[in-house]
């Protein structure tokens, strides 16, 4: 196969991305070529880029793991998808071929890619990290679909299993808290209590459905969100920040007698958080959650039937877009917490959507 695509590598840890193009290799059994669309942008990244996931023995390599695209070509055995079909990319496995990486000739070295890289305008992915984008979702609301949806309303829908009532206090309002929150409010869940310590992101998080929220620096969470609940926590925590102390505190500002705490941030090497165990002696109950339980090839056509159905308005969780030369500045906004979810526009008709309609676009 002949081309080339133009990507973001990480040559080193902690440093900027650098730019470079790259020629494909061919194609192997069980691997799809597709034209990135759309691009998300996660902290799983910008940990790895800044170095707080240890060690790299893959460098130097693409990066990203979630998005949307077109499929150009498929390789041999390949039965998933088609030449012209839109896709969700995405680090959950489906069903196919799971082939776990592929090596583009940069120049002069080989630059190494998993099995799914979106920081890039055309990629080799394995059959397993496609799915079909349902027609009704453009390509752009397809790209929450790869992550931050399928995390934050998996731990809503398959965790935690909320039900019309039942209080919920989400901790940490970026992309994946947001995703959860306004699966949260589909489902009738009241009080619903956002915790951040960004006024910009509480005031976004209220005009997507949060009843209540409380800013972090200036209030302890838990002391108010037992004034909020009237009782002793929330029946639903979850921790979307990625910080020690907000999973501390989602613990505590959770009920006894059968409250959830939901953690899904991550934290750097050998961190450790401090609960009381005697709390769990008196029914709270913590919980880590692997990209919100989702099965990707099941949940991606409900969120499209709840997008349907107006359960949620997906476009509003995106407050920035990026060109994909501006990914080193998205990840320094995505570092200070400028951003609730940010996106890539990567091929130039995302870049002109861009231009003209996303909320937060400069």
């Amino acid at each position: 196969m002949t081309g080339t695509t133009f990507s973001a590598v990480l040559m080193n840890t902690g440093e900027p991305l650098e730019f470079m193009t790259l020629k494909l290799p061919n194609l192997l059994p069980g691997q799809v070529l597709v034209d990135v669309a759309w691009s998300g942008i996660c902290r799983t990244q910008l940990n790895e880029i800044r170095g707080k996931k240890g060690p790299d023995r893959f460098l130097p390599h693409t990066l990203g793991h979630e998005g949307t695209g077109t499929v150009q070509q498929t390789g041999p055995d390949v039965t998933k998808v088609r030449p012209g079909d839109r896709v969700v990319l995405s680090w959950l496995k489906g069903s196919g071929a799971d082939v776990p990486g592929t090596q583009y000739e940069g120049p002069g070295y080989p630059v190494n890619s998993g099995a799914v890289s979106t920081f890039m305008t055309t990629a080799v992915i394995s059959e397993n990290r496609v799915t079909p984008l349902p027609e009704n979702v453009p390509l752009l609301e397809g790209a929450l679909f790869g992550c931050a949806l399928p995390t934050g309303a998996g731990m809503v829908l398959h965790t935690a299993k909320v039900t019309a009532g039942q209080s919920v206090a989400i901790f940490g309002v970026g992309g994946i808290g947001l995703s959860a929150l306004v699966t949260a409010a589909s489902q009738g869940a009241t009080p619903l209590i956002a915790v951040d310590v960004i006024p910009e992101k509480l005031a976004m998080a209220r005009s997507l459905g949060a009843t209540h929220t409380i800013d972090a620096s200036i209030l302890d969470p838990a002391t108010a969100i037992r004034e909020i609940t009237g009782q002793n926590g929330a029946d639903i925590t979850i921790e979307a920040a990625g910080q020690t102390g907000a999973m501390e505190n989602a613990y505590d500002a959770t009920r006894t007698g059968g409250g959830l705490c939901i953690i899904a941030g991550n934290l750097e090497p050998d961190t450790r958080i401090s609960i009381d165990p005697f709390q769990l002696i008196n029914g709270r109950r913590i919980v880590g959650s692997w990209g919100g339980e989702s099965r990707i090839e099941e949940d991606i056509p409900l969120f499209a039937r709840m997008m349907d159905n107006q359960k949620f308005d997906l476009k509003n969780l995106v407050t920035h877009t990026y060109g994909l030369t501006e990914l080193n500045n998205a990840m320094d906004d995505l570092e200070a917490g400028r951003v609730g979810r940010a996106l890539l526009a990567v091929s130039p008709e995302a870049q002109e959507t861009a231009g003209q309609s996303i909320p937060g676009q400069a």
